[in-house]
């Protein structure tokens, strides 16, 4: 087994694996479409409500600690140009046991829990703009059964439509803030009411929160075999989709303190439903129904192209079932992958039906998850600096090893401020213990006696040559300039 994949594997016309044909809008789309959700609108006002103008502090906390984990991404990702992602990197860092756990905890069992909630708001929503017009969950799994079926027609359809939802979404959440700073409604003296920052020093604890606004945006990593080139365009998208989220959801938020109460934001389960009908009235139901179709819709979108690709990778490794390496002839996408994560996506759903009160756990018990793997790509920059320091990098992470061990600590602090109240802590850390509890068992199990390797042994990385990565081909230069 080796770390990198041959010239040939990486041909954006190759035969037999994926075809490289995204560029930097399509990344920047996934990157902004995936992170930006309705988990995020819910949790973004309710931390501003819980710290009023405090909860800026956190939020610039957890935009810079994003900017780490993008280094770290970039770094590996084109240092181990795979579609396995996070695995294919931890392999060769500090072995398969850590590889397994760290990629079905950030993104399988995200993939249960976000989206998931994801799923149950959509629906939640429109049941309250248009009550009893469609039967329960009805909205939910139609969503999820579109967009894995537009995902098994190919990348190419994905792009496209990532990319509309992506904007659409964008704009309606910068009318949102806009609208709402410049709303009659709006008074500048509402957030200084109370103090600006009524939580005090207690208000970095919110950086757990905050950061969930942030996570998500390596998801362009598992596309690294479909890109154009990457060496330059997985880096940027990036930086770029974060300092576009923190842009927008800074007025965002700034709207939101600017007309309603902060308790109201801090107590009130849907409160971007309060948020969007306060500025906009009853046109602003409407206005959210569209923002939070696009925002679920481009969440899952972007999901079933990433998840797919890093099981489809990790069968290439041997660390899943070999049927995730199987890719339709004609429109090579991991077909088998795609199923399986649609079906994870809907279990949660036909397990907990409509009910509000999970989705907060939901949400809180997967940004633990990714928490979690989050330190683990951080360990595999500095082990594999360590441990092959003249490999070929066509990026660096700048000012190593400093945004690996803050994120390191960062991400800590956030996990042990994972729970915003201590009522909810036993069942934030008591749901997510069982489902790594269960990966963990399964991973020693598969590891030992099916793939029979040691559980942590580094795999070692075998260049093949010049990095493709860092010399594209003639054709894919001419094909990014399209």
């Amino acid at each position: 087994m080796t770390a990198n994949l041959s010239p040939a594997a990486l041909s954006p016309t190759s035969n037999d694996g994926l075809r490289r044909v995204l560029g930097l809008g399509s990344l920047v789309s996934v990157a902004v479409g995936l992170v930006v959700s309705q988990g995020v609108m819910v949790l973004m006002l309710q931390g501003a409500g819980m710290a009023g103008l405090g909860f800026f502090i956190p939020l610039l906390l957890a935009y810079l600690l994003a900017l780490t984990y993008a280094l770290s991404f970039s770094e590996l990702a084109l240092m181990v140009p795979r579609a396995g992602s996070l695995s294919s990197y931890t392999e060769v860092a500090i072995g398969h046991f850590p590889a397994i756990l760290a990629t079905f905890s950030g993104y399988m069992v995200v993939a249960m829990f976000a989206l998931s909630a994801e799923l149950l708001l959509l629906d939640l929503i429109i049941d309250k703009v248009y009550p009893g017009a469609l039967p329960p969950m009805l909205v939910a799994y139609g969503v999820l059964g579109t967009f894995t079926a537009l995902n098994l027609l190919g990348i190419d359809v994905f792009a496209r439509l990532q990319t509309v939802l992506a904007v659409v979404m964008v704009v309606i959440l910068l009318t949102l803030g806009l609208g709402a700073i410049g709303s009659p409604q709006a008074d500048l003296q509402l957030p200084l009411d109370q103090g600006w920052n009524p939580m005090e020093v207690g208000a970095l604890a919110l950086a757990a929160m905050a950061i969930w606004g942030f996570v998500g945006a390596e998801f362009v990593c598992p596309l690294v075999e479909e890109t154009r080139r990457p060496e330059r365009n997985v880096p940027r998208s990036m930086i770029i989709g974060l300092s576009i989220i923190f842009l927008v959801i800074t007025l965002y938020c700034l709207g939101a303190l600017l007309c309603i109460p902060r308790e109201q934001l801090a107590s009130h389960p849907l409160p971007h439903f309060l948020f969007a009908t306060t500025v906009f009235g009853e046109a602003g139901k409407l206005f959210l129904v569209g923002a939070v179709i696009t925002a679920t819709c481009s969440t899952v979108n972007s999901s079933l192209a990433a998840l797919p690709r890093m099981l489809y990778g990790m069968a290439q490794n041997g660390q899943a079932f070999p049927q995730f390496k199987r890719l339709s002839p004609r429109t090579r996408t991991p077909w088998v992958a795609v199923l399986f994560v649609a079906a994870l996506t809907g279990l949660p759903i036909l397990i907990l039906g409509q009910d509000p009160d999970s989705i907060s756990l939901l949400l809180l018990a997967a940004a633990l998850a990714w928490l979690l793997a989050y330190i683990i790509v951080h360990i595999d920059v500095i082990a594999l600096r360590r441990r092959y320091p003249d490999a070929p990098r066509p990026f660096r992470s700048p000012f190593y090893p400093w945004p690996q061990v803050l994120g390191i600590v960062g991400m800590l602090f956030a996990i042990y401020h994972v729970s915003p109240s201590p009522e909810m802590t036993a069942r934030i850390f008591g749901s997510a213990g069982v489902v790594l509890g269960v990966i963990s068992l399964i991973a020693v199990v598969w590891i030992k006696w099916v793939m029979r390797k040691p559980l942590f042994v580094p795999e070692p990385l075998l260049p093949a040559g010049p990095s493709p990565v860092a010399t594209p081909s003639v054709e894919s230069t001419c094909r990014a300039g399209e």
